[in-house]
């Protein structure tokens, strides 16, 4: 999936962003909740920050990968300031030195009835990170390994003790679980829409898109 005029800037990211304006699905009988998709400059390119979920019992999303984020709070200003406040929770990462880029478009879970709005971030300098008991590790991934075409599969996965198989990116991290579900959808949405496509649509979910939640 090639990037037009590579190597993409934060100002670039920006205007993709801002072209296409993220579509708004009906909330209702979904729970709202957001996450932060973080970028850096790296030594080969913009990177990507994921985190590894620490394993819990009851938890569905338990030891997947994902983006920091969780559901919206009543005492939280919008989608972004959930955003915001759970990266700092969960990664003692504050987002208000980081320039917002801009939101992609919500998408709802395919099996737990949730709706997740994606803020972008670009992040200067390399500031410390401090996981909390939420989060079992923290890395970056080189944007130009999401869209190499060798690491898109189709992977056996399981969510809530059901077994799959979906769309999914291996990831150049040793011992990680492959990249698939809510998490893949927003990167392959993000990748579409810094090639200057618009990506698919964030409400819709099929066969090939659905995944965790």
């Amino acid at each position: 999936m090639p990037l037009h005029g590579l190597p993409l800037t934060f100002s670039d990211l920006a205007a993709s962003l801002a072209d296409h304006p993220p579509a708004d699905i009906p909330a209702s009988g979904l729970t709202p909740a957001a996450v932060a998709l973080i970028l850096r400059e790296g030594g080969e390119g913009l990177e990507v920050l994921f985190i590894e979920r620490a394993s819990h019992d009851g938890d569905p999303w338990s030891g997947d990968l994902g983006f920091p984020g969780g559901k919206i709070e009543p005492g939280d200003a919008g989608p972004r300031a959930a955003a915001e406040r759970e990266t700092w929770e969960e990664l003692g990462l504050d987002l208000a030195a980081a320039r917002c880029l801009g939101r992609l478009a919500d998408i709802a879970g395919a099996h737990v009835p949730i709706r997740v709005s994606c803020f972008v971030y670009g992040l200067a300098g390399n500031p410390p990170l401090m996981p909390g008991g939420e989060v079992r590790d923290v890395f970056w991934v080189p944007l130009a390994d999401l869209r190499d075409p060798v690491r898109h599969t189709a992977a056996a996965v399981s969510f809530d003790g059901e077994a799959f198989e979906r769309p999914a990116i291996l990831l150049p991290a040793e011992g990680k679980p492959v990249l698939w579900g809510l998490t893949y959808r927003l990167i392959m949405q993000f990748l579409a829409v810094a090639a200057g496509g618009c990506g698919p649509e964030g409400g819709m979910v099929d066969g090939e898109i659905e995944g965790n939640g």
